[in-house]
Parts: structure tokens; sequence; C-alpha cells
């Protein structure tokens, strides 16, 4: 079965399967070794369940088609889960520092680590390979609760092989303070994790320009559409504006034709880019405001009412 071509709805179900796994095998690592860096792990994966259930919702949100009172559509509906994901986080990170700290304080033996580090393992398998699942859908579908959701997973992948290495050097040093200051080194890089989701979440409903990949080809598009038409007439473009929402992206500007046209030419003319751009950059919606040459658009402002 090819997970990457399922739907995001259907692969965050997948996640939150995965996630229920990786709880009862990182709680049983955490539970039969009484290691605070296999807990704090296993804390960890009860953030992947909730943020995985909130990014569900929210992609169910964004999958509304327009309607009157949202006439661009639901597709920054995706940010929340984003925003929402980095404060789980955050959370999680603060609640495996407090108790990480009192067990440092009093450190306590560790015990049955062959069965703890072999589960902690096996769940690192399952989250590794739905992040790389994960990281190739969001390109796919440019979703960004499915690449929060990725980057998450492979988050904890990374700490958990941390913490499995810790553990081991636990083992061969006795040195019992290595195990909390492990969870605490777990609980740091999930915060940093966690403001890097938030802010991407911020600069998404900020309505944030495209990308310069998609800018790039937008501009490539416009100098062969002018380049094309019949010799000596002349286009020009400017005002160009862009922001990203969700999965959809959106472009306004100004097409400058000689004034001797006709406006059905023009505006045929106006079609034929408008379908250029979009198969340059998927999930555009243009704007295309018709202007005779020489002419500009002032944007002009209403004097307040007495």
């Amino acid at each position: 079965m090819n997970l990457a071509a399922l739907s995001p709805k259907q692969l965050l179900r997948v996640s939150i399967a995965v996630a229920l796994i990786t709880i009862v095998l990182k709680g049983a690592a955490g539970y039969i070794t009484n290691s605070m860096g296999l807990i704090s792990d296993a804390m960890e994966s009860f953030v992947n369940l909730a943020s995985a259930t909130f990014a569900l919702a929210m992609v169910t949100v964004a999958a509304r088609p327009a309607d009157e009172d949202h006439p661009y559509g639901h597709h920054k509906a995706e940010y929340f889960s984003s925003g929402f994901e980095g404060i789980l986080i955050i959370g999680a990170a603060i609640a495996i520092l407090w108790v990480s700290v009192a067990r440092l304080l009093s450190p306590q033996p560790l015990e049955q680590l062959g069965w703890g580090l072999a589960l902690s393992v096996l769940s690192s398998g399952f989250n590794g390979a739905l992040a790389f699942v994960l990281f190739r859908a969001a390109r796919a579908h440019r979703s960004i609760a499915l690449e929060a959701d990725a980057r998450h997973l492979l988050t904890d992948v990374w700490t958990s092989g941390a913490v499995v290495i810790g553990i081991v050097a636990v083992g061969l040093t006795g040195w019992l303070w290595l195990d909390p200051l492990l969870a605490i080194g777990v609980a740091l890089n999930i915060v940093r994790e966690g403001v890097k989701l938030v802010w991407r979440s911020s600069q998404g409903l900020m309505d944030e320009a495209l990308d310069p990949e998609s800018l790039e080809a937008l501009d490539a598009t416009l100098e062969r559409f002018a380049a094309s038409v019949p010799e000596g007439a002349q286009l020009r473009f400017d005002d160009i504006v862009t922001r990203r929402a969700g999965q959809r992206r959106f472009a306004d500007l100004h097409m400058h034709v000689p004034g001797a046209w006709s406006l059905e030419r023009a505006a045929g003319l106006r079609d034929g880019l408008e379908q250029d751009l979009m198969d340059a950059v998927p999930g555009l919606r243009v704007t295309i405001q018709l202007l005779p040459l020489g002419m500009e658009a002032r944007a002009t402002q209403k004097e307040p009412m007495a």
C-alpha cells in the first residue's frame, strides 16, 4: 500500500494509529526500566496523539468549499493545527523538565534496560517511517498540517535515539544522573521545535508571500508570455502581490495592454495568461486587472465623513 498516495485526512488517521502504538511501546519501556529519559519520550507520544487528532479536525475544516462567509475558502485552518501542535510540544517539554529536575536531585537505579531499549527502538522505527511518508505527502498536497506532524515525528525519532544512547551510557558507567540530564536535553530540544512550529503558523496567518520557487516560476511565466505576443505589441506587468493560505495560493497583478486593443482581445489574452500561471504554480488562484499602457492604477483613500 502506497501511504504517500493517501489523502491528508487518511494520513492523519494513520498518524493517530501510530501514536497509539508508540504510546504503548514507549510507556512500557519507561515502566519496566524506570528511566526518566524513556518516560519523557513516552510523554511526547501523547503530544503526537493530541496534535494528530487536532490536525485531522483542522484539515477537515480546511477542505470545506468556499461559502458566503468565507469566499476565499477555509484553507488557513491548517495553520491553527501547526500552531496548536507547537504549543502542545512546549507544554510537554515543561512537564518533562519539571519531573526531570526532581529525578536529577534524587537519582534512581534503572532496570531491565534490554527490553526497554528494544521497545524504544521499535517505536522509533514506526515514527521514522511515518515521518518520511508525511514529508513526501506534505510536498505533494502543500499541507502545513502534514509537514508539522512530520517534523514533530522526526524530532521524536532524534530524541528517542539520544535517549537510547544515554541509557546505554548509564548502563556502562553506572552514572544515574545521566538519565535525568538526558531527559532535560530532550525537553530543551522539544521546546526549540515547538517554537519553530508556532512561528511558522503565525507567518501563515499573516498572509506570507509565496515561496521563492513559486515566485520564480510566476516571473518566468510572465516573461515568457510577454515575449509570445505578436511582434509590435507590448505588454507590461506590475503591482504583483502574492500570498499563501494553507494549500491555496493567490496572486494579484496588473496587465497593461495597448490602449487601441478591443476589450475582447485583451480579455482573451488575460484568460490565457491566467491559465499559464495556474499551470506553472499548482494551487494558484490569480486575479489580473487590465489597464491600458501609460495608465497607472492609483489607490485612493476617502476622507472621513464629518
